[in-house]
């Protein structure tokens, strides 16, 4: 009980820094609201923390499954850090900051073709908005694409070659999937292998359309938003990770299809070979 009270706390500290790593980062003149932010990670901290205290599952999935979920959470806390120090560089440059700034310049520029999500993203700025902007928009998204792009085959390698999640032991549907019901809906592979399509497909079309709509819906969304640093630093955060997630989330669901699908191949194989003993 206090391994799991501990462990809950120490996520919640975790949660709580990465939505206040912009503000640590960023100069004081930068941030206009430091009280909505401390609300805004405390409640993060309290969400966290209250999940992995408990023993049942609400919301939170694979949360027996390690390390699907820390690989997320490194990726959104590498990807805060990293738009943080871009956007960081012009109000107050570093060493650091200006290290990130080349690498940030170098992947926008190399990302930038034709119909990439990259081009996209700037092809989304206003012809108004100033060409600092714009290139701060390009570069912050090509390198927002690299970390989820590394995550995503990083985690396809943990499943390749770590054999996820059968060497974590036993995985357990109704903790590790809590908001999917295997009673119900017909054939729970079919289910798993239809769902974990979805969310691949879903998750490699987001960054096209996304920039796309908000091109379309111009007249209720400003892009122009986007040089104000917090709003850049988690927009674009978001457009790269939530579909870096969701492709992420299909490939464990298509792995427990496969290891649902290997297991009942194999109890009917015994039971053949019992029938034919007998």
């Amino acid at each position: 009980m206090f391994a799991r009270i501990t462990g809950a706390a120490f996520r919640g500290i975790l949660v709580a820094m990465l939505f206040a790593m912009p503000t640590l980062i960023l100069p004081a003149a930068a941030t206009e609201s430091p009280e909505i932010i401390l609300f805004i990670a405390l409640l993060g901290s309290a969400l966290a923390f209250s999940e992995y205290v408990s023993h049942f599952p609400s919301f939170v999935e694979f949360r027996n499954a390690p390390p699907i979920n820390r690989m997320r959470f490194a990726a959104a806390a590498v990807t805060v850090g990293g738009l943080s120090l871009l956007a960081a560089h012009p109000l107050a440059p570093t060493g650091l900051t200006a290290l990130v700034q080349r690498l940030g310049g170098w992947l926008g520029g190399q990302l930038d073709f034709a119909y990439s999500p990259v081009q996209l993203a700037v092809l989304m700025m206003p012809p108004q908005v100033p060409e600092a902007t714009v290139l701060m928009v390009r570069d912050a998204a090509g390198l927002a694409c690299l970390i989820a792009g590394l995550a995503i085959a990083v985690f396809a390698l943990v499943i390749r070659i770590g054999n996820w999640p059968v060497g974590n032991g036993a995985f357990n549907v109704w903790v590790n999937l809590p908001l999917f019901d295997p009673t119900t809906g017909g054939d729970v592979v079919q289910r798993l292998q239809r769902d974990g399509r979805i969310n691949i497909v879903g998750g490699v079309l987001l960054p096209f359309a996304l920039p796309a709509a908000v091109k379309l819906a111009s007249g209720l969304v400003d892009p122009g938003m986007l040089a104000a640093p917090h709003m850049l630093i988690w927009v674009i955060s978001a457009w790269a990770l939530v579909p870096a997630s969701m492709i992420m989330r299909g490939m464990a669901m298509l792995r427990i299809a496969g290891l649902i699908a290997r297991k009942r191949r194999a109890a009917c194989t015994d039971a053949d070979a019992a029938m034919q003993t007998a």
